[in-house]
């Protein structure tokens, strides 16, 4: 399930990103030699998409049957050790420069505090004051 709102941006933003080919609603993926084999489904019927790899995939509901994990299983998890690779370490993945620079970073100016009108005059006349209107 996505955490973009189900918008399927997530995907498509970090193959941008990443200068990347990607594959959306992908509901068959076959790894062949340097590169994979993508099914989806499309209004008209299936779609197949061959792309180099490394490439970005998102998942369609009918690409696998979902595992759900047993509480044994989540217990035994936890005592498992995580191991922490860097980029250089799983090869293949070339280093780039970064894409972006942060130029100013600065929080917003603090909010000032409400004021209570008597009627919607009074609000109108207030907000043409101030230059809101």
């Amino acid at each position: 399930q996505a955490i973009d709102d189900d918008c399927n941006q997530t995907g498509q933003i970090l193959a941008a990103i990443l200068d990347w080919p990607q594959g959306t609603f992908a509901s068959r993926v076959t790894l062949e030699q340097g590169g994979v084999v993508v099914e989806r489904e499309v209004d008209g019927g299936l779609e197949t998409l061959r792309l180099r790899l490394p490439a970005v995939l998102t998942a369609d509901l009918r690409l696998n049957e979902p595992r759900y994990a047993t509480l044994p299983n989540i217990m035994k998890a936890k005592k498992k050790p995580l191991e922490i690779l860097s980029a250089s370490e799983l090869g293949g993945v070339p280093p780039s420069p970064p894409r972006l620079k942060v130029l100013k970073l600065e929080e917003p100016p603090a909010r000032q505090g409400g004021q209570k009108v008597q009627d919607v005059v009074s609000l109108v006349e207030g907000l043409r004051q101030r230059g809101s209107l």
